[in-house]
């Protein structure tokens, strides 16, 4: 299996956890709040809306034109600081986007 197969699989299944746990929006955020400089917009997006807002389409996008896939990925550890002390059921999702940064982390040369 490519990588870029197996990054577009977990890709789905972040999709996947993010709807079932209830953390998927219907409608976008602002075209403000998505042009935050800061590092996963914290300061204008949930880091669920930042990863179905930004980093999936982005991703997606990098897939459909054969682009290169970034080098490194850390994403786990935030969504692990966001998601304590929720009652989410978040295991799935941390996994997903465990996952995810080891494919893109472990890829890099």
């Amino acid at each position: 299996m490519s990588r870029h197969t197996e990054v577009a699989e977990i890709l789905i299944d972040i999709e996947a956890q993010l709807r079932q746990i209830g953390q998927w929006d219907r409608l976008p955020p602002s075209r403000e709040a998505l042009a935050s400089s800061q590092p996963f917009c914290v300061d204008t997006l949930t880091l669920p809306q930042w990863l179905q807002f930004i980093f999936l389409p982005t991703l997606y996008q990098i897939l459909e034109e054969g682009g290169e896939l970034p080098g490194r990925c850390g994403i786990a550890p935030m969504a692990e600081e966001y998601f304590r002390g929720t009652e989410l059921p978040h295991d799935d999702l941390l996994d997903a986007l465990l996952r995810i940064d080891t494919l893109l982390t472990g890829g890099a040369r």
